[in-house]
């Protein structure tokens, strides 16, 4: 089993749970801030006087847990639903999991999923 954890733009987020929501069994998401290769966006300052550069950007991660051979399948949708072409849409990570279990039903392994 692998974890896939894709790094999005938060603005992406409901075109990329589309994509996935019919290839896996669940996901988790989490909205927070980042700083990558991606440009910062550009805000009026408080009195809207002038602008600043905002210090971190809205980002997504998007955790789900998949048998090996759905890695690719599920990665690839994540990144063509994400994709705008420009620095900063986001990475995707996938890492070894050695065991997963259901808390409800008690079932281990591929099964959990």
């Amino acid at each position: 089993m692998k974890r896939i954890e894709a790094t999005i733009q938060a603005t992406k987020m409901g075109v990329v749970t589309e994509a996935i929501n019919d290839l896996v069994g669940g996901f988790t998401i989490l909205e927070g801030n980042g700083r990558g290769s991606g440009k910062r966006q550009q805000v009026r300052s408080s009195r809207g006087t002038g602008s600043v550069t905002k210090e971190y950007n809205e980002v997504a991660t998007v955790s789900i847990i998949v048998d090996d051979s759905d890695v690719e399948k599920v990665s690839n949708a994540i990144a063509d639903a994400a994709f705008t072409g420009k620095g900063g849409d986001g990475i995707i990570v996938v890492s070894n999991i050695e065991s997963v279990l259901n808390i409800a039903t008690k079932k281990s392994g591929t099964e959990a999923l």
